[in-house]
């Protein structure tokens, strides 16, 4: 797994194993497959460096009609899933080992991705607070506790999530990464970009970084609507 900021980290098996075992009907995939991946260049937003032969792609999950593709509605928690495209068309593989793959807003601001936990907080503390019963007085109400979170996050992560160390050549992988997007603005993806830095090839010779601007993520779809 690649690095957003902290040093890589190991899913939670027993957490998981223990959710599958007793919520097996919440926890199915979605009824609705993904696109199926295509070579990066063929992404609206991408950046190439046709001398490393590598075209690194981003493909933001910024509708509710994209959510269903989820077992959690993210957009609904400020969380935007970000689909990326790494494409090796070079004869070496290429390693993600050590990659930081930043959300950069407008301002400049880095965001790092999002850890499960950091979806679980949002939506325990924030948006399913449990509902409020009314009682006679003097009776408190009932409820309005946060709610319990479930394993769908986990199970969405270990799915969906980035995962692939090495690109081996002439090969494309994808993967999604989760990024906060609260108090950013009702378009955040204008004039941002995501950032990837210290990816390296087999040789162990660092990459210039990559930048995707996501306005032209943007414009594209502008575009096909008219």
């Amino acid at each position: 797994m690649i690095i957003v900021q902290s040093p890589m980290r190991l899913r939670s098996f027993i957490f998981l194993v223990l959710a599958l075992s007793l919520a097996p009907a919440r926890l199915r995939a979605s009824d609705h497959p993904l696109p199926p991946i295509v070579d990066a260049s063929k992404y609206a937003a991408f950046d190439a460096h046709a001398d490393e032969n590598v075209v690194i792609a981003a493909e933001p999950f910024e509708t509710k009609e994209k959510m269903k593709y989820f077992r959690v509605d993210y957009l609904k928690n400020y969380f935007m899933p970000i689909r990326i495209i790494v494409t090796n068309n070079g004869d070496k593989p290429i390693s993600l080992d050590q990659a930081r793959i930043d959300f950069i807003t407008s301002t400049g601001d880095r965001v790092p991705a999002a850890e499960p936990e950091d979806v679980e907080r949002r939506m325990t503390h924030v948006s399913n607070t449990g509902k409020k019963v009314p009682m006679p007085p003097p009776l408190p109400p009932m409820g309005g506790k946060p709610k319990t979170p479930d394993a769908k996050i986990e199970q969405d992560f270990n799915e969906f999530e980035y995962a692939d160390i090495t690109v081996p050549p002439h090969t494309t992988k994808a993967g999604f990464l989760f990024y906060d997007m609260q108090g950013l603005g009702g378009n955040p993806l204008r004039g941002a970009k995501l950032s990837f830095r210290k990816l390296h090839d087999a040789d162990g010779k660092q990459f210039f970084p990559y930048d995707i601007l996501f306005d032209k993520f943007l414009d594209a779809q502008k575009g096909s609507t008219q």
